[in-house]
């Protein structure tokens, strides 16, 4: 006997839609570790404001005098609008559902419902993309312009020109990053190097004992190469944070409070819906739709550093 088809028996219009969305976008790794601001429910747009100004300190006098020139400025956070639209067989996913609900998966937090399902496995897909594109996004059709791209407009003081990282000059080419900190940025509680994956992997070589760092072949802490386990990085005394979603070789130095991520989380521009064809057109397919919105933005770009 044939094994009968999973079904959607009602069309899945979004009454979570809020929920499904959040996990989708939260789920790299930038937004998930809240390594920067995130912003939510930014319906349109949203005004971000500072002020500079010169010393206001002078000697006492009697009267009250205007001390200092405050300049305001402003950057704009428009988080940008996509759709994820995907038509599948129910066929495709037939195997992989009916083991979850039998439970022979090896994977017991996969969810139980054929509806939630297909919503995971898109979910994956938006994750990724909004990683990537925070980071290393483009102005243009279906993305937006991540840091990499707006730090461009940075001082010419805080561009470090890149090269090619190995395991010999990962010291000496951080180091160059974390030089050009201003100072009154450096040793701030948010501050962090955010760097590749590449990056990362090549200074825990170096510090094994495999680089140039003169760290000899006993490595850091005389463990060698398994000195390692997964724990929190360090350099010239700014947290590091590993991103999935940079370019190699690329490494970008902030607060956390001045990097931005905006979305209408709890916006009508979010939605998430399952419908089953079967009672439509007497197809197997079945039709999911995300619409959800995401966008970055630098508060101030004399205070970050660009490794690139």
């Amino acid at each position: 006997m044939a094994q009968p088809q999973p079904t959607v028996t009602t069309t899945y219009a979004g009454e979570f839609a809020g929920e499904y969305i959040s996990a989708a976008l939260f789920s790299g790794v930038t937004l998930d570790s809240n390594a920067i601001t995130i912003k939510p429910n930014v319906k349109f747009k949203e005004v971000i404001k500072s002020f500079s100004k010169g010393s206001s300190i002078v000697d006492s006098t009697c009267e009250f005098t205007d001390t200092a020139d405050i300049t305001l400025t402003e950057v704009i956070l428009e988080p940008k609008a996509f759709q994820q639209n995907l038509i599948v067989c129910k066929e495709q996913f037939r195997n992989d559902w009916e083991a979850v609900q039998m439970g022979y998966s090896a994977f017991d937090n996969l969810p139980p419902k054929f509806s939630d399902f297909l919503i995971a496995y898109a979910s994956a897909e938006v994750a990724e993309f909004m990683e990537t594109k925070i980071w290393t996004g483009a102005a243009g059709a279906n993305s937006f312009e991540g840091f990499k791209a707006l730090s461009l407009a940075a001082p010419a003081g805080n561009k470090v020109a890149g090269i090619a990282i190995t395991s010999a000059n990962v010291v000496t080419e951080m180091t160059k990053v974390t030089d050009a900190i201003p100072t009154a940025v450096y040793g701030k509680e948010d501050l962090f190097l955010y760097v590749s994956q590449n990056v990362a992997r090549h200074y825990i070589t170096a510090l094994g004992g495999f680089g140039a760092a003169g760290l000899g072949a006993a490595g850091s802490d005389n463990k060698g190469s398994q000195w390692y386990q997964g724990g929190n990085l360090s350099i010239n005394g700014v947290k590091i944070f590993v991103t999935n979603g940079q370019g190699a070789n690329d490494m970008f130095a902030a607060r956390k409070s001045n990097l931005m991520f905006g979305t209408g989380l709890l916006n009508d521009a979010n939605t998430v819906k399952v419908i089953d064809m079967a009672d439509i057109d007497g197809s197997e397919q079945v039709r999911m739709v995300m619409r959800f919105t995401g966008g970055v933005q630098i508060g101030v770009l004399s205070e970050i550093v660009r490794y690139a």
